[in-house]
């Protein structure tokens, strides 16, 4: 199969709706990821009350700051939880090789290239120039290096976090803001910098290194998969990339046809 073939079939594939529950995952990983999608749902909903209806919501300072911030480090650090059990199987059969890896991390890339599309025909002025979904691209395949440690992870996945705290020098150079770090960043819906963010993915390799030695549980946890609520939270987290491009035109459809947004 081509490179092209298999980019294709992984982008086909990322979206290809999980009808059956999949007994072969981790169902609390997928419970929590499930969590951060309904979380980021609620988020996506008042953050449309404010920016399209114009509701008196203050979305970027207090307690919906904190809710966006929470959302993010959940999602974002479960992308180090799931890299780290998917090396550690691999290795357990003697295969950890770096290609699905760079093609997983290209898919989601390229849906983020999707959406910076899709909002720069909206609003150009403030279009997705490096979202969540171009950086969990970026941090799957630059990540991967670090997916044998542990301890070396959390260390440096807190010199990450803490990097922009203690340095103080900026740059100024546009094409470098994925990196972070810069001075002045475009106003943009979405924007998840490698710097600070990297360090939320190495700490989550770390928890799933801790937690998940070999891609199985160090301690044993009982079967909730099968407690309906549970089990809901589960199947959407294992629809999560299809539920987060789908959920913004379904919530905004909802909210012009109920006449809160209108066209």
């Amino acid at each position: 199969m081509t490179a092209l073939a298999t980019w294709f079939q992984g982008m086909k594939g990322s979206i290809r709706p999980v009808i059956h529950f999949r007994y072969d995952r981790l169902w609390e990983v997928d419970a929590l990821r499930g969590v951060a999608i309904i979380i980021m749902a609620i988020y996506h909903l008042v953050w449309d009350l404010y920016g399209l209806a114009g509701w008196p919501i203050e979305m970027y300072t207090g307690f919906w700051h904190y809710w966006q911030l929470t959302t993010a480090t959940m999602f974002i650090g479960l992308v180090g939880v799931s890299l780290s059990l998917r090396y550690n199987r691999m290795q357990a059969r003697g295969n950890p090789s770096f290609r699905p890896f760079f093609y997983r991390g290209l898919v989601i890339f390229s849906w983020g290239a999707v959406l910076s599309l899709v909002t720069y025909l909206y609003y150009p002025p403030a279009y997705i120039r490096f979202g969540i979904l171009h950086f969990i691209g970026a941090s799957i395949i630059l990540a991967y290096p670090f997916l044998r440690f542990r301890w070396f992870n959390l260390i440096l996945g807190i010199g990450l976090l803490l990097l922009p705290e203690v340095v103080s020098w900026r740059h100024g150079i546009s094409w470098l803001e994925w990196l972070g770090l810069i001075e002045n960043p475009h106003p943009a819906f979405d924007y998840y910098p490698v710097i600070p963010w990297l360090g939320v993915v190495l700490i989550g390799v770390f928890l799933g290194q801790a937690f998940f030695p070999a891609g199985q549980r160090r301690f044993p946890l009982p079967d909730l998969s099968r407690f309906g609520p549970m089990r809901l939270l589960a199947l959407a987290g294992q629809n999560s990339l299809l539920i987060y491009l789908i959920h913004q035109p379904i919530i905004i459809a909802i909210l012009i046809l109920l006449g809160i947004v209108t066209l």
